[in-house]
């Protein structure tokens, strides 16, 4: 019963990916005093048992079960708990307390020899552990010789290692088989890095006149974002841009001459969704540019933005897909108090099914041309049913391919979006600052959402400056990107990140001269300055090197005695590493940007593998710094952010 992870009774699929340890858990019980076991079942897509990985018993007399199994391939598994009746342990039981007492000596053995006899017929028993049980049972009944050397055979280290390895299961009571969609592991681990390709390499003539970056200039940028370690680069729009109802700077109404207007006001006369921003290049230039990314290890993602300037060709075409309102004019976007005049929202109630089969087609032309991830833009403002049905028909043709839900919006919504079928999902990360708003939100995330989100945080974007970066300098651009980073496997950066640009629109949470509606070429040369892209070099290499840090459900918190020391690790159990060798990473962050903080750190020992330190130390390696600690269970910790502004250390056993 309860049964874990499981959404809706099995209506959709739990999430994994390649590599992933999914926690299993489950209540499991039976009648009368037998002992029995319970054993986590995992079904590869063929429909075959890939994994029968133990469960144990959690706590003390709640029947409730736990283990972990590790998919190793993309694809629809299946996922059942099965409990079984143990004999071999239930004889064991009873045999160690009636034959020292003297009671039934020689039925106990008797029924100990039949249970052995019974392991080794299992036909799936190999022939060597067959014979070893066979010779036991024998011993077991063998008359000739002391009642303590044939009690001693039936429970000898050899028997009991192969009905631990390979036991045997009687009343096999097993649970539906639930779903388990499992991704390739960037839809999980990875790093995203966002930039506008208009403003790489644009420029102001000697008359004042701009011109446009392109991709063969934003290539130029490539080498520096793979170098931080990045591995998915995220492109805005890049399709030609109406001039109906153009913004100009900061979101002005009435665009002066020259101002490039918003990408995501989509649509002119020179093409739509399918096609490119003329200044940008033609489809030779982007191939060339995803081209270039894939050689420097960097996928390509673009915005999927379903909304269009009043110049789109849709817009004549299929003026159904609208809303057409009383005095006859199109309706516009809005968010109170946002207006966007220049962008008209899709009415999905208007022949769906003709929406529908445009916006396929529009993604597999994309994916035809290497783009293998799409950053989703608001997609809690389209009907699920419309996503679940094109992210199906996606995924059955082209599994690598990756969607991001950008949707800020009620978790009810962001959960299901999630559920029916988005592989990653923006978060309300961006706005946790506090101690107990983060190590709540961390709670959340890898524990109940997990098997639902994938949280990708981003500290900023495009759209969103929040207040603690407005006030918090250089130094709480390193704190957000430290517990970005380092909270969750997934990621992204807005370029411009690297400059501390936090200075704001007044009235609003975002940017000054925002990048969406005028170019913004950067003097990348300042960045050194900052010691941010250093910062978000090492952290990618931390993430990379850690295997720990590649998953999502072993994020644990770990009370401090400061209200501004937040601390969380991820830890790894040695069965699940590739060096087979334990992997533990804990993070400590001061919050406050601007004093120093110092404090306890009551380091829950359980959930890092240290259940046994008792008063013995760990070495404790900080990775940003390169010191070495001695730390015991309670550690006391002091960050100064003239200094630095955290610890992440990798604890290894003495």
């Amino acid at each position: 019963m309860d049964v874990q992870p499981v959404i809706e009774g099995g209506r959709w699929a739990t999430k994994a990916v390649v590599g992933e340890v999914v926690p299993v858990s489950a209540t499991v019980f039976r009648e009368g005093h037998d002992l029995y076991r319970a054993t986590a079942v995992l079904i590869d897509p063929s429909g075959r048992v890939h994994t029968r990985a133990p469960m144990r018993e959690v706590g003390t007399g709640l029947d409730h079960w736990a283990g972990a199994v590790v998919p190793d391939a993309v694809g629809d598994w299946g996922l059942r708990v099965e409990g079984w009746s143990d004999p071999y342990g239930t004889w064991c039981h009873n045999a160690h307390i009636k034959i020292p007492a003297g009671i039934d000596v020689e039925l106990t053995l008797a029924e100990g020899a039949e249970v052995l006899r019974r392991a080794a017929a299992q036909a799936s028993r190999t022939k060597d552990d067959a014979t070893t049980l066979a010779q036991a049972a024998a011993t077991a009944v063998d008359a000739s010789l002391s009642i303590a050397s044939r009690f001693a055979a039936a429970t000898s280290a050899p028997v009991t290692g192969i009905l631990d390895r390979e036991p045997l299961r009687e009343l096999v009571s097993g649970s539906p088989t639930y779903p388990l969609r499992v991704d390739r592991e960037a839809a999980l681990c990875a790093s995203w890095y966002e930039f506008f390709p208009r403003s790489e390499g644009a420029y102001q003539d000697p008359d004042g006149n701009w011109h446009s970056g392109t991709f063969e200039t934003a290539t130029g940028r490539l080498p520096a974002i793979a170098a931080m370690g990045f591995d998915t680069v995220y492109l805005t729009p890049i399709h030609p841009i109406g001039t109906t109802e153009r913004k100009g700077r900061n979101n002005t109404l009435g665009a002066r001459p020259g101002d490039p207007g918003s990408p995501y006001a989509i649509g002119s006369h020179e093409g739509g969704h399918a096609d490119i921003h003329p200044e940008l290049g033609d489809e030779a230039d982007f191939a060339a540019f995803v081209a270039a990314a894939r050689s420097h290890g960097l996928e390509v993602a673009i915005d999927l933005a379903l909304q269009c300037s009043p110049d789109h060709p849709w817009v004549k075409e299929h003026p159904q897909w609208f809303t057409t309102l009383p005095d006859g004019s199109i309706a516009y976007a809005e968010n109170p108090p946002k207006k966007y005049q220049d962008i008209y929202p899709l009415n999905f109630d208007n022949d769906p099914e003709g929406i529908y089969q445009e916006i396929a087609r529009i993604l597999r032309v994309w994916i035809a041309r290497g783009v293998t991830a799409f950053r989703v833009d608001n997609p809690h403002t389209k009907p699920l049913p419309f996503w679940e049905r094109l992210l199906g028909d996606i995924r059955s043709t082209n599994p690598e391919v990756l969607f991001l839900a950008e949707a800020f919006t009620r978790p009810a919504m962001m959960k299901t979006l999630a559920t029916i079928g988005f592989h990653q999902s923006y978060s309300y990360f961006t706005w946790r600052n506090t101690k107990w708003e983060l190590e709540e939100y961390f709670s959340q995330i890898a524990d109940e959402q997990a098997g639902v989100m994938r949280p990708s945080f981003w500290p900023t974007t495009h759209d969103i400056l929040p207040p603690y970066l407005q006030n918090g300098g250089i130094a709480g651009f390193k704190v957000r990107a430290i517990l970005a980073a380092m909270s969750s496997p997934l990621w992204g950066i807005y370029s411009g990140y690297e400059l501390v640009e936090n200075v704001p629109r007044p009235g609003v949470e975002e940017q000054i001269d925002n990048e969406k509606y005028e170019f913004k070429p950067r003097n990348w040369s300042l960045a050194q300055h900052y010691g941010i892209a250093d910062l978000l070099t090492r952290l990618n290499g931390i993430k990379r090197n850690h295997p720990a840090l590649r998953q999502l459900r072993n994020l644990r918190v770990h009370p401090t005695t400061s209200d501004d020391l937040v601390a969380f690790s991820h830890h790894l159990d040695a069965a699940y590493t590739p060096s087979h060798v334990a992997d533990t990473v804990l993070t400590v962050v001061n919050l406050d940007p601007h004093g120093a903080r110092e404090g306890i750190v009551h380091l829950d020992l359980g959930a890092i593998g240290l259940g046994d330190l008792g008063n013995g130390t760990v070495t404790a390696y900080d990775e940003l710094s390169g010191e070495t600690y001695q730390w015991g269970a309670q550690p006391f910790v002091r960050l100064d952010p003239a200094e630095k502004v955290a610890h992440v250390v990798h604890l290894r056993r003495n």
